[in-house]
């Protein structure tokens, strides 16, 4: 029993200081690779418009697991009427029984920690229910993003920053 014992403290060390060393050297996402922390150089002033957010194809968004390890994704950002919007979109086949581990991530807690090149800014987000707004947001991400066929029947989640 003592070996089993001697065993499990080992393997509980070996996690605490892995989560240690991940916790100082981030792990952001990559493509279709989830990550962890984001690091970056914190910006806390207000962002009064979000239109410089164009020339980024994708941002990294990090969100607040109930497990207390954080969860990141890279996705699609566009800027509307000044303010920043990220898009979750998956087709029927693929969808999880409640959506995307990240966005169960944010209906749960909507604090998060956006990437954009080299600076992090720590924001909440807001679901979209206006059509009006949600589809305004979707047109234009299609000007921005040509290439991304959104399929019939898929789901798409819209989020709005706040805390500005």
């Amino acid at each position: 029993m003592k070996v089993v014992g001697k065993i499990c403290a080992a393997i509980l060390v070996c996690l605490v200081l892995a989560l240690v060393v991940l916790s100082i050297t981030g792990l952001d996402p990559q493509e279709r690779r989830p990550g962890l922390w984001l690091k970056g150089e914190l910006v806390t002033t207000p962002v009064s418009d979000w239109l410089f957010t164009d020339q980024y194809q994708t941002v990294k968004v990090q969100t607040r697991t109930w497990y207390l390890i954080p969860h990141s994704v890279t996705t699609f950002c566009v800027a509307y009427d000044g303010r920043l919007y990220l898009t979750s979109t998956y087709s029927p086949g693929l969808v999880y029984p409640h959506g995307r581990s990240w966005n169960e991530n944010i209906a749960r807690d909507p604090r998060v920690r956006i990437k954009i090149a080299d600076k992090v800014y720590d924001r909440t987000l807001s679901y979209i229910t206006d059509p009006a707004e949600k589809e305004a947001v979707l047109q234009l991400k299609a000007q921005k993003y040509p290439q991304q066929q959104v399929a019939a029947g898929s789901t798409v989640n819209v989020f709005r920053v706040e805390g500005d």
